[in-house]
């Protein structure tokens, strides 16, 4: 009776310590997660901030380089679409509340959501490369204001600025591609297994 009831204990113990040792591993993954969502947030936010410093004239309204998409492509591959679409939508917000609008942020929750869904789908198929997966996230970024900006202005006119968008979203897609996959190849991230390879 005394050995039956010593095993019951041990194996208590046992289990009590396997719970709490696994309960100490999601903490850490979870304090190294949200360590590694802020660094990438402040990136992209940063490369934000530095974009609109640029003096170009782009032949569009509202077009830009979107160099926080960088970090994007970067995470999309390196640790899933999940944390992509986590870190992609906290930067529109923070950059949004810091430097622009409302509206400005209405147009870049359009292209960021249209372009990591299209961007997510796209690399499922194995014939297209990080480059042609961003150029299908550009082009689709700059669609997606489009029709959101066609919507908000009830005008559309603004159909005029089609051509210079796609090439622009083409254009940036590749640069966007070429230095995303770049740092995916030379920069590995070690994502938790709360996140995982989950696309």
């Amino acid at each position: 009776m005394t050995q039956s009831s010593d095993k019951k204990t041990a194996g208590k113990r046992t289990s009590s310590g396997r719970a709490r040792i696994q309960a100490d591993k999601r903490q850490k993954f979870m304090e190294s997660d949200v360590a590694l969502y802020g660094m990438f947030i402040s990136v992209a936010a940063v490369m934000s901030y530095v974009e609109s410093l640029i003096p170009l004239r782009l032949p569009a309204p509202g077009m830009k380089l979107g160099l926080a998409n960088i970090v994007t492509v970067w995470v999309l591959y390196s640790m899933g679409i999940r944390p992509a679409a986590i870190i992609s939508a906290l930067r529109v917000l923070l950059v949004g509340f810091l430097f622009g609008n409302l509206y400005s942020i209405l147009f870049s929750f359009a292209g960021a959501a249209a372009s990591m869904g299209v961007m997510y789908a796209v690399r499922k198929i194995k014939h297209f490369s990080v480059i042609g997966v961003s150029i299908a996230g550009g082009v689709t970024h700059n669609l997606a204001q489009t029709a959101v900006a066609m919507l908000v202005l009830e005008n559309a006119r603004i159909t005029y600025y089609l051509p210079a968008l796609i090439i622009g979203g083409v254009a940036a897609g590749i640069a966007i591609g070429v230095l995303g996959g770049i740092l995916y190849k030379k920069i590995k991230i070690l994502p938790s297994k709360g996140n995982g390879q989950n696309g």
